[in-house]
């Protein structure tokens, strides 16, 4: 699979990164299986957080893919922290025992990148930074980066985080771009002009941070997939023709679409089917036309003003 850079980082990494929200669904052989079938892709960035599956989600992957020391050096791991039962906890202690926890279940020393999940308005970034520092000292996280978090937010952490923020893990697919179609509306008295997120696609781009874009099929939050829905039937007829004219599934074409994006993004694919993961890393090689994107970003409903 194609590979890129991450953030400002020299991590180099595939542009599809596997999400292991839902491994937990699968027996001991077929997670042995699916994460065989991800590494032979290519595909060998993995997504976890503390609370994917209460921890069992790390545990199950680190079974599957058999971890040892010559294995960890042939993947990377990122996890994420922060989100407790009923609040968000940036905490310098939480950081540093979930951290903990996580390497543990994943039988490692070490994560390559730690994200923040969810932003905590109670957060104290001088405690965040000391946790950082602890970390990347101790040799337990090697990069660091942010979840849902807009602008503001993250210049504020970096006002006393003195590592790069090198991703932002953010909603966005075909349906949800709203970060896109705020942009095309700029002072324009219409809904599409609300900015929601204060400029995060800009920002991320002026400030060499990876968008991570999560639940790349879904509409709404979670309420379901777009592709070969009936409440879309523009959309996939777009989809589904422009995919006959590169040979591949719809599935390819989705996150082609995202990857298309000069932003340079990484797309989290959530997949524990390994057809639609094999589709998902055949978009790394298909490079849609401007005319292409435009046209789906129209038929899901988009009005360019």
């Amino acid at each position: 699979m194609r590979t890129m850079k991450l953030g400002a980082s020299s991590l180099e990494v595939p542009v599809v990164s596997v999400g292991c929200m839902r491994i937990n669904s699968l027996d001991k052989k077929e997670a042995e299986h699916f994460v065989q079938t991800a590494l032979e892709q290519g595909a060998n960035f993995f997504d976890h957080a503390d609370i994917y599956g209460a921890g069992s989600c790390e545990e199950i992957f680190a079974e599957a893919i058999h971890m040892n020391a010559e294995v960890r050096e042939n993947i990377i791991l990122q996890s994420k922290c922060g989100i407790r039962k009923g609040m968000f906890d940036f905490s310098k202690e939480h950081i540093l025992e979930s951290v903990d926890n996580s390497l543990k279940r994943l039988n490692t020393d070490y994560l390559d990148i730690l994200l923040l999940h969810r932003p905590d308005t109670l957060v104290e970034p001088e405690e965040v930074a000391e946790a950082f520092d602890i970390l990347e000292s101790s040799g337990k996280v090697r990069h660091f980066g942010v979840s849902n978090q807009n602008p503001m937010q993250i210049q504020l952490l970096q006002k006393f985080v003195k590592q790069p923020i090198v991703a932002n893990q953010l909603q966005l697919s075909i349906t949800n771009s709203t970060m896109i179609s705020s942009g095309f509306n700029v002072n324009m008295e219409n809904d599409a002009a609300v900015n929601r997120d204060g400029g995060i696609l800009d920002f991320c781009r002026l400030h060499d941070i990876t968008i991570q874009p999560w639940s790349p099929f879904q509409y709404g939050f979670f309420e379901g997939v777009f592709l070969d829905n009936e409440k879309f039937p523009e959309l996939n007829q777009k989809i589904n023709e422009i995919a006959d004219k590169y040979s591949v599934s719809n599935t390819t074409i989705a996150i082609a679409w995202l990857l298309r994006h000069p932003a340079k993004m990484q797309p989290v694919i959530g997949t524990m089917n390994e057809t639609r993961l094999k589709d998902c890393v055949k978009a790394s090689d298909i490079h849609l036309s401007r005319q292409e994107w435009y046209d789906i970003f129209r038929a899901a409903g988009n009005i360019l003003p």
